[in-house]
C-alpha cells in the first residue's frame, strides 16, 4: 500500500504544479473564476522578490501565463501573518508592472491572477466560507470592473469534502491538498480522476531520493521555526496591547479623582505603576 507525503510542503507542491503543465492548468481552472479556461502556460521565474534565510513568505511557488498573456501566481502559505496581503498585493502588482517594456502602449497589458491557498484559518468569524475572491471594482456599482488584479485566497482547513453526487475537480484538488503525511488511503474519487490520480503518484514517498527527503524535512522544520516566531510575536502583541488599554484606564480614573488603591484593584496594575503614569 502506497504511503503519501504532504502535498502542502514546498518540494511536493512545486514538484506537481510547478512541473507538469497540464497539472496546474487543472488546478487553475478548477479554482479561479476565468471567462475563458487555460489552454496551454508557459512557467516564467517564480522568484519576484528575495529569498530571506528561514522565511518562505518572500517565495511564489509557481508563477506562470498562458497564450494569452495573462499571468498566473500560485502560492500554498503554511501560515498567516499581517503581512501576507501585502506581500500578495506587491507580487502581482511587480508582475503586471513587468510585462510593459519601455516605450510600449498600456494596452498590452495582461491581468495577473494570484491563487493562494492558506494552511491556517484566517477569518474565524466565516466558518463556512473559505474561498475569498478579490478584484477592483466600483463601490457603488460592483458590476463595474477596473480589469488587472485579481486574488483568489482558499483556508484549507475549513474545506470539508462533500460525498454527495458527483464531484468536481474543484472539491477534488482541496481533497487532495489536505492530505496529511504518511497517508496510505485517499478517497477512491481522487484515484478515478485521471489528474488527481496522476498527482497521486508525485507524492508516494518512492518517487523521492534521500536528498530529496532531507530537503522536505527541512522544510517542515523553517516552518514550525516561523509558526512558532509568529506565536510568540502575537502573545507580546496581545501582552502590550493588554497593558496600554490598563494604563489608558488608570489615566482616566486619575484624572476623574479616584485613589491609587482603587485603581490598583480595578486594573491589576501596581501602586508603583499607577504611580509612574
Amino acid at each position: 500500500m502506497p504511503r503519501y507525503l504532504d502535498p502542502k510542503n514546498d518540494l511536493t507542491f512545486k514538484r506537481i504544479f510547478g512541473e507538469h503543465k497540464h497539472l496546474c492548468m487543472s488546478l487553475l481552472n478548477s479554482m479561479l473564476p476565468l471567462s475563458v479556461p487555460v489552454v496551454s502556460i508557459e512557467y516564467l521565474q517564480a522568484e519576484l522578490t528575495p529569498e530571506i534565510l528561514g522565511k518562505k513568505n518572500s517565495i511564489v511557488d509557481v508563477r506562470c501565463k498562458d497564450k494569452n498573456g495573462r499571468q498566473f501566481i500560485v502560492e500554498m502559505q503554511m501560515y498567516w501573518d499581517q503581512s501576507f496581503n501585502q506581500r500578495v498585493l506587491f507580487n502581482a502588482s511587480k508582475a503586471y508592472v513587468k510585462q510593459l517594456p519601455k516605450g510600449d502602449d498600456y494596452t498590452v497589458l495582461q491581468p495577473v491572477y494570484t491563487l493562494a491557498f492558506v494552511n491556517k484559518i484566517f477569518e474565524p468569524n466565516k466558518p463556512e466560507e473559505y474561498y475569498h475572491h478579490y478584484k477592483i471594482v466600483n463601490i457603488k456599482d460592483t458590476g463595474k470592473q477596473i480589469e488587472g488584479l485579481e486574488f483568489v485566497f482558499i483556508e484549507l482547513p475549513k474545506f470539508k469534502p462533500s460525498s454527495k453526487g458527483e464531484r468536481k475537480l474543484h472539491d477534488l484538488w482541496l481533497d487532495f491538498l489536505n492530505i496529511e503525511e504518511n497517508t496510505n488511503v485517499v478517497s477512491p474519487d481522487l484515484l478515478a480522476e485521471a489528474h488527481t490520480r496522476e498527482a497521486l503518484d508525485y507524492l508516494e514517498t518512492g518517487a523521492y531520493t534521500e536528498a530529496e527527503m532531507d530537503a522536505y524535512e527541512k522544510y517542515w522544520d523553517i516552518v514550525r521555526t516561523e509558526s512558532a516566531r509568529l506565536a510568540v510575536a502575537f502573545a507580546d502583541g496581545e501582552i502590550k496591547g493588554e497593558a496600554k488599554e490598563k494604563i489608558n484606564t488608570a489615566k482616566k480614573l486619575l484624572k476623574k479623582g479616584m485613589s491609587i488603591e482603587d485603581i490598583s484593584d480595578i486594573t491589576g496594575l501596581s501602586k508603583e505603576q499607577i504611580q509612574q503614569i
